[in-house]
């Protein structure tokens, strides 16, 4: 499997494109560069290798399940639970940037996402546009949720 191709995936949380090379992402997705996009991690030693988690949330990260943290250093990181079916995909290549299978705002369009990526994991029936993951901002000392 190669980590720049833009896989459309069945993620944790809603369909989503899945990738290494954030310059493809931003293409296939209509999405502005400032925006910054996150990544999705197999296990929490990948993540204490990519940043460092606050003290005081150590428990509420590992503990946490469909939820994107955005870390002091600003990146932003969602660690896949062993019980999905995309952690049998995301533990392949251990981190990939992640985002939504839709033009930036909208919601998904089977036919505008597959013919975005590069490769589409699984069948069309498979793909479920659920609830999107929730957000936090971890500062030092306080934690401020955005969605």
């Amino acid at each position: 499997m190669n980590k720049n191709l833009v896989y459309l995936v069945q993620t944790d949380t809603t369909v989503g494109f899945s990738s290494a090379n954030d310059e493809k992402l931003f293409k296939a997705k209509q999405r502005p560069k400032e925006k910054k996009i996150l990544s999705t991690v197999d296990s929490f030693r990948t993540l204490k290798e990519q940043t460092r988690i606050p003290r005081k949330f150590k428990k509420l990260v590992r503990n946490s399940k469909k939820t994107t943290f955005i870390y002091p250093n600003t990146n932003s990181y969602r660690v896949i639970d062993k019980s999905f079916k995309f952690y049998e995909f995301i533990s392949r290549f251990g981190k990939l940037l992640s985002t939504s299978a839709n033009i930036s705002g909208g919601s998904f369009e089977y036919e505008f996402a597959s013919n975005a990526s590069d490769v589409i994991v699984y069948e069309k029936d498979d793909f479920d546009e659920k609830t999107a993951s929730k957000i936090y901002f971890l500062y030092k000392k306080k934690s401020k949720r955005i969605r």
